[in-house]
């Protein structure tokens, strides 16, 4: 049960409500709230959830899982997987940061490197080391060719 809770969309939504919680009730006076940070928090949920539709689209097209702690059926270099290796995780950092200029969590902001740094170590790397023991050579090519993030 704790292994099916521990999937990034689960964080993505524990940051999300930590970023709530403080705009409600810890903001100190402190805003960025204007029509450009409206309209910013817009285009990167927006953003987000574009990027995380096509991965898993991808990941449909070519029948594989989408389930980080399991190891993929093949590896899926095509399509936006051919700009990043990591997506979905681009997606939820995005759809992150909109949130929190959207709740005008302005100390929040200090989330965003502590949830970049827990994909990688919880999601990212794991996944990576079961990719270069299940495809080798592809992976390293692969590896060697497109970016971790962007």
């Amino acid at each position: 049960m704790k292994r099916k809770l521990d999937i990034p969309p689960a964080w993505l939504v524990a940051f999300a409500v930590l970023a709530w919680l403080q705009a409600n009730y810890a903001s100190f006076g402190l805003s960025l709230a204007s029509g450009f940070t409206d309209l910013l928090s817009g285009l990167l949920i927006g953003g987000g959830v574009v990027l995380v539709v096509l991965a898993i689209a991808e990941f449909r097209r070519h029948r594989t899982t989408v389930l980080p702690h399991e190891t993929p059926s093949s590896l899926v270099q095509t399509g936006i997987f051919k700009r990043s290796r990591n997506p979905i995780y681009v997606g939820d950092v995005l759809i992150l940061a909109g949130l929190i200029l959207r709740f005008d969590a302005v100390l929040s902001l200090v989330l965003m490197p502590v949830f970049v740094w827990i994909l990688e170590r919880r999601f990212i790397v794991p996944e990576e080391n079961r990719m270069r023991r299940a495809f080798r050579t592809d992976f390293a090519r692969y590896e060697r060719q497109t970016r971790r993030w962007i």
